[in-house]
């Protein structure tokens, strides 16, 4: 199932939002001081091209003092903007019954986008028994 969502996700813009991560964290990683905040837009560029299937995990740095003011920065510097447009994207996305579950994976890359540092994107392993 998740194959398909992730399918259809690239086919109906999923790929250009990847896109734009990734050139994002091209121009940032031009200079020594962007390095950091282009990885986090290379993160987001995987997350965004493949959401079904994953999930937003902590990290073991998750509230330690650098990762914090990183993303205290990240906000500051754009990221507020980059939820709010995940967050429209969204809300629009579940208007329809179509799109509610598009619009959930826009929501969690809204959690991922708005503090990346602390946090990591992967696949959804059941808990063992």
């Amino acid at each position: 199932m998740s194959f398909i969502g992730n399918l259809l996700w690239i086919i109906l813009g999923g790929f250009i939002i990847a896109f734009e991560y990734l050139v994002s964290g091209l121009l940032m990683c031009l200079t020594i001081i962007g390095i950091p905040f282009g990885i986090q837009s290379f993160k987001l560029a995987g997350a965004s091209l493949f959401p079904f299937g994953n999930d937003v995990k902590d990290s073991p740095n998750r509230g330690s003092g650098i990762s914090t003011i990183l993303n205290v920065i990240w906000i500051l510097l754009g990221g507020i903007w980059i939820t709010l447009t995940h967050l429209v994207l969204g809300l629009v996305l579940c208007i329809t019954i179509i799109g509610i579950p598009f619009g959930l994976q826009h929501f969690k890359l809204m959690k991922l986008s708005f503090t990346p540092f602390g946090y990591s994107f992967g696949d959804v392993t059941p808990p063992r028994q």
